[in-house]
């Protein structure tokens, strides 16, 4: 995450839209959402959709300004048992030199280990990461994610790497899913993403990050619609407004106008079986993500059919004593 983090504000800087505005169009170039997914979103009762539960974890990217070990800390103060890691969050150990990748020292590793199990946290997937395009750079990858019970690898791989990809995701008994970064990134617009995936392994799906999508105007439920049996992980984001202007910022699920419950019946829908991922990346708030994190967590509960349920009849349970 820190190494392709690093080239985020250039990317804002190089493709910047008008807030609200959708991703611009070439002359002659097909549209970046096909017309029957738009029809097919639009003539979807949302509001009708029971829905399901989701696990929720948290991507460290959250917790850029500490270190791993404060980062589990603070998941464990939440409630929270699902982390999503980043390359390159500095350990905690006290040795500036220890951070948490796929090239750290097993005695690093070890220790690790036992923090996350002290605190009854575990790493669920690891990235954004480099994967290179050799088998050597993906076994390291692929040896540090088995090493530490990790099942998806998030990445953005180059073309040339796919044939290697599959034969090692099937030798690893791993997944890797595809994250979209905004452009001038590769997998920035969802239908390069599909491009990409067809006729490939379904180990290989997609880590959909709705706030990138909301930076170059898409809407997030059109782009999951289109992804449909693909999706593996979910970046899920909620910001006030659309495109790359500096009055848009991230917001706690169910702030913003990413239409998050949508997004939830979308996920139910298509039975997504992974975790709701908050990468919260409010630079206003990155010391104390928290309240946001609760309000998301909250939110989700208030809209799921099996809380909804629970809380129905444990009203009618005190009524009737």
């Amino acid at each position: 995450m820190r190494k392709i983090a690093t080239l985020f504000g250039l990317f804002a800087a190089l493709a910047a839209l008008v807030p609200g505005q959708e991703a611009p169009e070439k002359a002659g170039q097909a549209p970046l959402i096909p017309p029957d997914i738009v029809s097919q979103v639009k003539g979807t009762d949302y509001g009708a959709v029971r829905i399901k539960k989701f696990p929720v974890s948290v991507e460290g990217w959250t917790y850029r300004r500490y270190t791993f070990f404060e980062t589990v800390d603070k998941l464990k103060a939440l409630g929270i048992s699902l982390l999503q890691a980043y390359p390159g969050q500095p350990l905690g150990n006290g040795d500036p030199k220890s951070v948490f990748e796929e090239g750290m020292s097993d005695t690093d590793m070890r220790a690790a280990q036992a923090k996350l199990r002290e605190a009854g946290v575990s790493v669920v997937a690891y990235g954004v990461v480099e994967i290179g395009t050799t088998e050597a750079s993906m076994r390291k990858v692929f040896d540090f994610a088995r090493k530490m019970g990790i099942r998806t690898v998030v990445c953005e791989p180059r073309d040339e790497a796919f044939p290697v990809l599959e034969k090692l995701l099937d030798e690893y008994d791993l997944q890797a899913a595809i994250h979209n970064h905004p452009q001038p990134a590769k997998y920035a617009l969802p239908m390069t993403t599909l491009e990409r995936l067809k006729g490939r392994s379904e180990r290989i799906g997609v880590c959909a990050d709705t706030g990138h999508w909301m930076r170059e105007g898409l809407n997030p439920v059109e782009c999951l619609r289109l992804l449909k049996g693909r999706i593996l992980d979910m970046h899920l984001k909620d910001r006030t407004d659309f495109g790359k202007g500096a009055s848009a910022k991230d917001v706690a699920w169910g702030s913003g106008r990413a239409n998050v419950r949508d997004i939830l019946a979308e996920l139910t829908l298509q039975d997504f079986a992974g975790c709701l991922t908050m990468e919260y990346e409010n630079e206003e708030e990155v010391l104390t993500p928290e309240p946001a994190i609760r309000k998301s967590v909250d939110f989700v509960r208030s809209v799921t059919h099996h809380e909804l349920s629970r809380m129905h009849f444990r009203g009618i349970f005190i009524k009737e004593l």
